[in-house]
């Protein structure tokens, strides 16, 4: 497995992103197609299109929906657990300070990295994406939904 950083980190589920969404895509493009060229069962493949277009967007909605609710949970979990182990306290006053995406990008940084992003995050409002940017040695996380 290559090593993790800021440019790679993004992961794609191949099933869904390179399968399923884009033979709905071509359906759905096909099904529009086809409501002009085929002008007596125009109203057939409009009603078609819709159908596939909603499909594709219920199946894009679900998917991310229910793993990135889950994943969040699990995140804000992680980070109290390692605050706790790092400085021996409750994280709470802390985690009201930061938004989501300061708590997910704080994973990426070893212990001592963490600490400083911490204070930085905290003191300057370091967003999460300059939060990425900013660590030097990258603590992967190939577990992610």
């Amino acid at each position: 497995m290559n090593n993790q950083n800021y440019k790679n980190h993004r992961k794609f589920y191949p099933p869904h992103h390179f399968v399923l969404l884009p033979l709905l895509l071509i359906l759905l493009i096909f099904g529009i197609y086809k409501s002009f060229a085929d002008a007596s069962n125009q109203l057939i493949w409009i009603l078609f299109s819709v159908v596939i277009f909603l499909i594709l967007f219920v199946s894009i909605m679900l998917r991310q929906h229910y793993a990135l609710g889950n994943q969040d949970r699990i995140l804000r979990l992680e980070f109290k657990q390692r605050y706790f182990e790092i400085f021996g306290k409750r994280s709470d006053e802390v985690e009201e300070k930061l938004d989501f995406s300061q708590l997910a990008a704080l994973r990426f940084a070893y212990d001592e990295q963490f600490i400083l992003l911490l204070n930085k995050a905290l003191t300057q409002n370091l967003s999460g994406d300059d939060i990425k940017k900013s660590v030097d040695e990258w603590r992967p996380d190939h577990h992610r939904i």
